[in-house]
């Protein structure tokens, strides 16, 4: 049992010294806690990585120089203390690498993770030197499983290759640490009694040491989380050691490690781990990591006691069983227990050229015929494939579109794929595990507008609606969020609304969840499908809709913006087979996509959608792309379907006709084109339109800007329905009739990179169609 004395430690530590470096402490630490906040904003813009990696760096050279102060400065165990924060700054400084990797690539960058901290515990091992004593220790055991807990109830654990990586980093983390504390051991380790004030000094150096092992540790944002935890595991770790002995604490550190590091990093979906979702709404992502971290850091802090005052071993083993059964139940209760796997997205080398089948004249049996060609090509080139993975017992599904697989596959089968020579490219497809509590949907604070808002009018509909044309006879494909169906600026539309009910058959796809009606958690799909048709504040108020879900919870990955773009090709009944039970005769003429695949989060190459666009428009079908949220950089239009030649790509402007600072600019260097977008822009800034709930609310972003292009195409095409089909026409009489973007920055990233032809003027446009 733990005593404690009142003898002050021996420091040599003077008042104006102390004072000093405390000073030094607290300036080291709020540097690191606005580099911290500059690194998550360098995250937005910086999908290469490279911004992160040198804000770390920078944070870890002022630690660098603080501990340096603090050991130079002072002797004894405060010294220790120093030593050993210098001896964790290695670690962080390495791992920081790994922020070169694409965040979508989280398995990648675990097993880089585990390699890297493995070297640097092999280097402790050989520089340190200290012998390890081996035993089994139950208290370790009982109070880690009790940290666990909060992420047992929140959490949900990845495939067992992701578990697996994260217990083993977490032990290997925890591992390393103790090899520094053998070689400067605190210094209650080392008497049996020492005063309480000692104890909460060194319980805050080990808490400052947890943070510097865990500065860039697991995928993405992750390491964010273990702000919330660490400040109160150091006390728990000191006991730990204290109850184990000198010679068996690099040991209990690394079963330490496994449950402090390695349980969060295996129950949190790094997925959502991103600067990006950050914001986003309870219970997503971030908010769920924060409140089990709390959690973890309140039952470290009750477990400490726990661990310095109950001896008996037997308590603690009776204890670790009784803790292990609650946690098992509160997983098993929560209902996400089963490991959730990993995904693939794969890309055969063989793609079809459908680009003749443009010529057909009759408009539905072109959709017709481009279906048949490409799900028949589909079958046959994927069959082999397909017959190895069914023999292999893989779970995969299978598109047309694009010549690809979805495949439910970790590293290794990733691997043996990429060595396949009927392969192309294989790529990671981010997928959401599941949430404890389902998110309440969004709801907006505006009231609905009693005339046509500001970006109706700047682009000229009322007078496009004076001319009679108001989008009858036009369907539009909304793939995002999820759609309000009963909105009031959106039920009437419904394409799935018929006279004897409501039929969501052919009309809408979740490929998330499966639902069977539409919803809309987020507001994103609601807001910018009622810009293109709703009936206050919509561009073609008379056209109708089906949709889809791409956007579960504000991520996608490419399969499921494949799923949605085939659906609202070529709908299909919900128990039916896209490749078989698809009706192209029932699809939709224009798809607006407010959405873009970036690689870094999405794991979309620049490439990995042209398949699909390409055979879209050979079928007759608009597509209408927005351009991206992070400008004004040049070429920071970067991501797909907007880098696309076979999309129209819209970006933002304001109420005053300049471009938005946040719309994404060409050229395109993503693909190496260097391809100029976009090729139109619209109202994007302080939009007024439909959100959940039946309300109103008003939204900034190029995802506003390309609804009103998708509304101005269904104009055109119920003005002339001559020009359905007919994509080339159309987009030259939009681009031909826009209003030239005069302002200074409109060549600044060369002619036409910045506002393409001008800003949409659909009452032109109109009038051009139909002769006037």
């Amino acid at each position: 049992m733990a005593s404690f004395d009142r003898t002050p430690p021996q420091t040599g530590i003077s008042w104006g010294k102390g004072c000093l470096l405390t000073v030094i402490m607290v300036v080291a630490l709020g540097i690191g806690g606005v580099l911290r906040l500059v690194e998550i904003g360098v995250g937005l813009f910086d999908s290469g990585g490279i911004g992160r990696a040198v804000v770390i760096w920078i944070s870890l050279i002022v630690g660098l120089i603080a501990f340096g102060l603090w050991a130079s400065l002072t002797r004894g165990v405060v010294r220790a203390a120093a030593l050993r924060w210098l001896a964790a700054l290695p670690l962080p400084a390495m791992l920081a690498f790994t922020t070169l990797i694409p965040s979508a690539e989280s398995q990648l960058i675990a097993l880089a993770q585990l390699g890297l901290s493995l070297l640097y515990a092999l280097a402790l091992m050989l520089l340190i030197r200290q012998p390890v004593q081996w035993r089994w220790t139950p208290v370790a055991v009982s109070t880690g499983l009790l940290v666990t807990l909060p992420w047992l109830a929140i959490g949900a654990p990845g495939s067992w290759l992701d578990v697996g990586l994260a217990l083993l980093l977490g032990a290997v983390v925890g591992w390393a640490g103790g090899q520094v504390l053998a070689w400067q051991p605190p210094i209650s380790w080392q008497r049996a009694e020492v005063s309480f004030r000692v104890w909460l000094l060194e319980g805050a150096a080990l808490s400052l040491l947890l943070l510097l092992l865990s500065r860039t540790l697991g995928p993405n944002y992750t390491a964010a989380m273990f702000l919330f935890c660490a400040p109160a595991g150091g006390w728990l770790w000191l006991a730990l050691g204290r109850q184990a002995g000198l010679a068996a604490v690099t040991p209990i550190s690394a079963l330490f490690g496994t449950f402090f590091f390695g349980v969060p990093l295996a129950f949190t979906d790094p997925d959502v781990m991103v600067a990006l979702l950050l914001a986003s709404s309870f219970p997503e992502g971030f908010h769920l990591a924060i409140v089990a971290a709390i959690g973890q850091a309140l039952l470290a802090l009750l477990a400490t006691p726990v661990a310095l005052f109950v001896a008996n071993q037997r308590v603690h083993t009776v204890g670790a069983g009784f803790v292990a059964v609650g946690g098992l139940a509160l997983l098993i209760g929560g209902g996400r227990a089963a490991p959730t796997g990993d995904r693939l997205f794969v890309v055969l080398r063989d793609q079809t050229d459908v680009s003749t089948l443009a010529t057909i004249a009759d408009y539905d049996q072109r959709r017709i015929a481009v279906y048949q060609r490409l799900t028949a090509h589909a079958e046959l080139t994927q069959a082999d494939l397909r017959a190895t993975l069914d023999w292999l017992g893989v779970r995969y599904t299978p598109y047309y579109l694009v010549n690809a697989l979805e495949i439910e596959a970790d590293l290794p089968l990733r691997l043996w794929l990429q060595s396949r020579p009927e392969v192309a490219a294989v790529m990671p497809a981010p997928h959401l595990r599941p949430l404890p509590v389902a998110p309440s949907p969004a709801t907006g604070d505006q009231p609905p507008p009693d005339s046509p808002p500001w970006n109706l009018t700047m682009i000229g509909a009322p007078e496009a609606w004076a001319l009679g044309v108001r989008g009858a006879g036009i369907i539009v494909g909304q793939a995002d969020s999820g759609v309000e169906v009963d909105h009031p600026e959106l039920s009437d539309a419904y394409a799935g609304r018929l006279g004897n009910g409501v039929d969501h058959t052919y009309h809408w796809l979740d490929p998330w969840t499966g639902a069977t009606a539409p919803y809309d958690l987020g507001g994103h799909g609601t807001h910018t499908l009622a810009t293109v048709l709703g009936n206050s504040v919509g561009v073609a108020p008379d056209a109708q809709w089906i949709a889809c879900v791409n956007l579960a919870r504000n991520l996608g990955n490419a399969p499921r913006y494949l799923d949605c773009m085939q659906f609202l090709f070529a709908p299909y009944p919900p128990s039916g087979d896209p490749m078989r039970d698809g009706d192209p005769i029932r699809g939709a003429h224009v798809l607006n996509n407010s959405w873009g695949c970036p690689q870094d989060l999405e794991g979309c190459t620049p490439n990995s959608l042209q398949p699909a666009v390409r055979a879209l428009r050979a079928a007759g079908v608009f597509v209408v792309a927005s351009a991206g949220n992070d400008g004004p950089a040049c070429s920071s239009l970067n991501a797909p379907l907007a880098i696309y030649d076979d999309v129209l790509t819209v970006g933002a402007v304001d109420a005053d006709g300049r471009l938005a600072p946040f719309s994404s600019v060409g050229p395109v260097l993503s693909d190496g084109s260097a391809r100029v977008k976009p090729d139109l822009v619209a109202p994007g800034v302080d939009i007024l339109s439909a959100f959940p709930n039946q309300s109103y609310t008003r939204a900034s972003g190029t995802s506003m800007a390309g609804p009103h292009v998708a509304g101005a195409v269904a104009l055109l095409w119920s003005a002339n329905p001559a020009l359905i089909g007919d994509i080339e026409t159309t987009e030259r009489i939009l681009r031909e009739t826009a209003r030239p973007y005069t302002a200074a920055d409109s060549e600044r990233c060369g002619a036409g990179n910045g506002a393409g032809a001008g800003i949409l003027d659909v009452a032109a446009a109109v009038r051009r169609a139909i002769g006037r």
